[in-house]
């Protein structure tokens, strides 16, 4: 392991506004912090919005300073692209930002129900091969509901042509409610303020030409959700995901 990544894991662990629960504090049991983020954590009772699979924190931290009255949670399990994130909120002074280590699946064990108002999902994996991967499939926002509030709102902002229409169709077929729904983000208008923060990964697929899609729904109902059955043609450019890996070690 690189010397600087070194040097940021030890760092993470002096850094107030991160948060790293061992396996045996969420495994199969409630995380101290479960339905007490606003009152412990933020001193306050703001709606509080989650950003899954934060990487280096751009949108945890962007959405903070855009919306001081709301308060930001950017979760991963990489420590060492978090920790970017996380220097930028402290050395901002930001009170609003928080990021949390550990995996989605522990999310039920971290949040109680309704505590959650919002949740970002910007630029995962697509996971093609592996459904139940997905962080927009029917495995993940089953567990979202458990924690979101009944109108919370789901943006997912992808480059992957195949995880826009999976759940594009995902959405329809189990007829959640969608406020937006784009496969061309900026072609359309729709870069305001808060969808023109741009990640690390965003910034390198628009320097290769790739737009941008967006949906925004909500998971309201109390129906099982299916997966939908349709063919969905898988992506002829994440191969590049080998030059993406070898930027983020360059920088990390």
């Amino acid at each position: 392991m690189a010397k600087n990544k070194l040097a940021k894991f030890a760092e993470m662990e002096t850094l107030e506004n991160v948060f790293q629960p061992t396996h045996e504090e969420v495994f199969r049991t409630d995380y101290k912090l479960k339905g007490k983020w606003g009152k412990q954590v933020f001193g306050n009772d703001h709606p509080i919005v989650l950003e899954v699979g934060c990487g280096k924190g751009e949108y945890s931290v962007g959405l903070g300073e855009l919306y001081p009255e709301k308060n930001f949670i950017g979760l991963d399990i990489k420590g060492a692209r978090m920790w970017t994130g996380a220097k930028a909120a402290k050395e901002k002074g930001m009170k609003n930002v928080v990021f949390l280590r550990t995996h989605a699946e522990e999310l039920e064990s971290i949040f109680a129900p309704g505590e959650v108002s919002e949740i970002w999902i910007t630029f995962p994996d697509p996971q093609m091969a592996k459904a139940r991967k997905r962080l927009t499939g029917t495995r993940f926002l089953s567990l979202y509901r458990k924690f979101l509030k009944e109108d919370g709102l789901i943006h997912l902002k992808t480059d992957s042509p195949f995880l826009y229409q999976y759940t594009a169709e995902l959405v329809k077929v189990n007829h959640l409610p969608v406020n937006v729904n784009t496969d061309d983000l900026y072609g359309v208008g729709l870069d305001d303020k808060i969808l023109g923060i741009k990640t690390f990964y965003e910034r390198q697929w628009l320097s290769r030409g790739k737009t941008i899609k967006y949906i925004q729904f909500s998971l309201a109902g109390s129906s099982q959700l299916m997966e939908p059955e349709i063919d969905i043609e898988k992506d002829d450019y994440h191969s590049e995901t080998q030059f993406m890996t070898r930027q983020l070690k360059v920088e990390n």
